[in-house]
């Protein structure tokens, strides 16, 4: 098994190193998300999937209906992650921190972030973020998720990822993910995107810059999903900072 584990973690790294980063940033710049389709392997997707029910990976479990974040059921992963999330997680942030730094200037924030996950973390640790918040998500038949963010404390990154873990219209149908862009004094613009199993959506945590005629402001986002219709909805959410809770 820690061969296999082993092996996965390394084909993520060199996965990643072969995508076209620039590109997924033009991306991002543009339509407010970038997508890096059919990236994930079927034996890790499989994996993740089938842990769903191993409780000791995680430290928390949420009914979305108890707090009326609408129907479904996600479990954070407990420290230490698993090798693979751990893996992945590393491996997105040090190819996204440069967009944050970039998205930072545009914005005239003097805030910089590191290179290395480890020392982002420690920054989180040091503001007493200390849980992980890495989760996965399952939707059965009516679930969904209402729009909001993921922030969890006052250290956070601007990106996020949710890594697909089964198919739409074979697995379930319905379930659309969407994103909503509130540009200042107009009215909201939503985004509805349908990814595949093994693909990796980014997008923004918070907001995201867009130039003016004045230079750069701010477009709030949110996220969420529609309505499941038939069948079981996995998702794989990879945030990049801990949290409080």
């Amino acid at each position: 098994m820690f061969f296999f584990i082993a092996m996965e973690y390394f084909f993520i790294k060199d996965t990643l190193a072969l995508i076209h980063w620039d590109s997924m940033f033009d991306s991002m710049n543009t339509k407010g998300y970038s997508l890096l389709g059919k990236i994930l392997p079927e034996t890790l997707v499989q994996e993740w999937v089938l842990d769903y029910n191993q409780e000791n990976l995680y430290r928390k479990t949420i009914l979305m209906e108890r707090y009326r974040f609408g129907l479904g059921e996600y479990k954070y992963f407990a420290d230490p992650l698993p090798p693979t999330i751990q893996g992945l997680r590393e491996g997105l942030y040090a190819y996204l921190s440069p967009w944050a730094n970039t998205w930072m200037k545009q914005l005239g924030l003097e805030r910089v972030y590191p290179p290395a996950h480890f020392d982002f973390i420690q920054e989180c640790h040091a503001s007493g973020q200390l849980l992980p918040t890495p989760l996965i998500l399952k939707y059965g038949l009516g679930g969904h998720n209402t729009l909001h963010q993921d922030l969890y404390g006052g250290v956070y990154f601007p990106f996020q990822a949710v890594c697909f873990l089964t198919e739409p219209e074979l697995d379930y149908t319905g379930g659309e993910f969407v994103l909503t862009q509130q540009i200042p004094r107009a009215q909201s613009k939503a985004i509805v995107l349908k990814p595949r199993k093994g693909d990796i959506l980014l997008f923004p945590s918070q907001y995201r810059p867009i130039k003016g005629n004045k230079g750069y402001y701010r477009v709030n986002i949110k996220h969420g999903v529609s309505e499941v219709h038939s069948g079981n909805r996995l998702t794989l959410g990879i945030i990049f900072h801990d949290g409080l809770h």
